[in-house]
């Protein structure tokens, strides 16, 4: 809950900030000087592009949510006891033990969007962000696909 509340905080400043950026683009864009007009355009290209990551990140979010709600429906999310830091998070040692396990699942079952999808956990809970995500990304792709072949 925390998370979705931060989510909509950041969302909620970046739409101000696209309004306020906005307003001082319209000024420069109508000042008729030649570096005012550049700054203006700038003004609203930068933040169409902030506003086009966010959504970006946002439906990621929205469809890895998704994705963990049917695995956890259906009894298949992780559920190795580990160590975890008063943070919450699985200490690193423990989360690297259970790495190869999720690693060999997904070389057994390449096309199982599950297997994809408990790999992401196990990168994430190993600290590695970036391949977590790549993980989920591809369980993404794999479970899209599988529903379109239903």
């Amino acid at each position: 809950m925390r998370t979705r509340v931060a989510v909509a905080v950041m969302t909620a400043l970046l739409l101000l900030y696209i309004v306020l950026a906005g307003q001082r683009a319209l000024i420069l864009l109508t000042s008729g000087d030649g570096v005012g007009v550049t700054m203006g355009v700038a003004l609203i290209v930068l933040p169409l592009i902030a506003l086009w990551a966010i959504g970006r990140e946002l439906w990621f979010g929205v469809r890895a949510q998704r994705l963990g709600e049917t695995l956890d429906a259906e009894g298949g999310l992780p559920d190795e006891e580990v160590e975890v830091r008063p943070s919450g998070r699985a200490t690193r040692e423990d989360a690297d033990a259970l790495f190869p396990a999720y690693r060999a699942d997904v070389e057994a079952h390449p096309v199982d969007w599950r297997a994809w999808y408990r790999l992401g956990l196990a990168y994430d809970a190993a600290g590695d962000r970036r391949r977590a995500r790549e993980a989920v990304r591809k369980a993404i792709s794999l479970e899209a696909a599988e529903r379109r072949a239903a």
